[in-house]
């Protein structure tokens, strides 16, 4: 079998660009800026589908981050894979990743490409995704980010989301230190002693103030915090890591990059993984694998392609992680928006990857031809 062709196609939908607002945080003792107030535009959502001689093709869609693919982008990729078998998975990823750097492109931008050829491999086998790498458990629970203008809507969410089924629920909180551990609290108060909660700030703290917030979440009985100061200040991170009993998720914003992640965990940076399929599965693997030996876990960023379907077979097929994570059904929106039929809803708070061949994505053909509004 040989890679015929690389194309991408272009939808026009109508929540495909965030625009956001950027403000100063009060009460921090610093300036920092935080978003606000993101507006959704209509905007682009690309898909790539990978061919072969022998009919079968592998599909997935081109993530925001780090896309969209520009045509000369594609162009570099198609000179590099056109012609080579897409079951040779583990040669085209070394190829790319190792030659990356002298390409001039950053890490993580053929992510996209290595998922068509795992929706290739599980094609020509007849098999899901889940199965080529081993199931470790049949479905996985779901965690649900909540929100709230004020300390009571935020409870309140809270408590609707495990209600609904939902065994955990993760905030962003954007206060002063002082306030932010006020609103724990009542979160704490609102779903009870048997929920998991986790504490995501997006980097808004100073190492004392890490320090101080994790130490109230470890009274809360907290499962995480999540990225609490700027992941790049790497003494910092590992001095909060040594700090804290609670565990440190990091490096989001380094998670494209296989090699920089997994030194973070070696050095003690970061006592969590965190990582997104966006950048790839094979380098989500590697890392996965990295975390078990360091007797650690790696969670799962958003829905890592397709509508969540990426991400549900990864945790189906993972055994050192927890949880999805769920933004209320924006992606599967989307994914709906250019005609793919089946995206991951969860059911009872947990969800579970289909059993069709590849990643087992569903279409309406006529539908995703109709819509598509270029082809590059």
């Amino acid at each position: 079998m040989r890679i015929t062709d690389v194309k991408v196609s272009v939808f026009e939908i109508e929540r495909g660009q965030r625009i956001f607002d950027l403000v100063l945080l009060p009460g921090m003792g610093r300036d920092r800026w935080v978003h606000d107030n993101a507006t959704h535009q209509p905007g682009h959502l690309q898909v790539m589908q990978v061919t072969t001689d022998e009919g079968v093709e592998g599909l997935c869609e081109v993530p925001p981050l780090p896309g969209p693919m520009s045509e000369q982008s594609l162009k570099q990729l198609r000179h590099l894979v056109v012609g080579e078998n897409p079951l040779d998975r583990e040669r085209l990823y070394q190829k790319l990743h190792a030659g990356t750097r002298w390409v001039y492109y950053h890490q993580g931008w053929a992510g996209t490409f290595d998922n068509c050829l795992w929706d290739i491999v599980g094609k020509a086998a007849e098999l899901p995704v889940h199965a080529i790498i081993g199931r470790v458990r049949d479905s996985a629970p779901v965690y649900m980010n909540i929100g709230g203008d004020t300390r009571d809507l935020a409870a309140e969410d809270a408590a609707r989301a495990v209600a609904a089924g939902y065994p955990a629920v993760k905030d962003h909180f954007y206060h002063s230190v002082a306030e932010n551990i006020r609103w724990f609290q009542a979160i704490r108060e609102a779903v009870g002693p048997n929920v998991d909660l986790m504490h995501d700030p997006v980097a808004i703290y100073s190492l004392e103030q890490a320090i101080r917030v994790g130490r109230a979440l470890e009274e809360l009985d907290y499962r995480w915090l999540e990225e609490p100061l700027p992941e790049r200040h790497h003494s910092r991170m590992k001095a909060l890591c040594d700090a804290l009993d609670i565990p440190v998720l990091a490096p989001e914003t380094m998670m494209n990059d296989v090699d920089l992640s997994a030194q973070w965990l070696i050095s003690g940076a970061t006592d969590m993984l965190r990582a997104n399929a966006r950048h790839g599965t094979t380098p989500v693997l590697k890392l996965a694998h990295l975390a078990e030996l360091h007797g650690t876990s790696i969670e799962l960023n958003g829905t890592g392609g397709l509508g969540g379907l990426v991400h549900a077979h990864l945790l189906a097929s993972i055994s050192n992680t927890t949880y999805y994570e769920y933004f209320g059904g924006a992606h599967e929106q989307a994914s709906r928006e250019i005609g793919m039929t089946n995206p991951i809803v969860p059911q009872g708070g947990r969800i579970a990857p289909p059993d069709g061949p590849g990643w087992g994505a569903e279409w309406d053909l006529d539908y995703f031809e109709a819509k598509r509004a270029a082809e590059i």
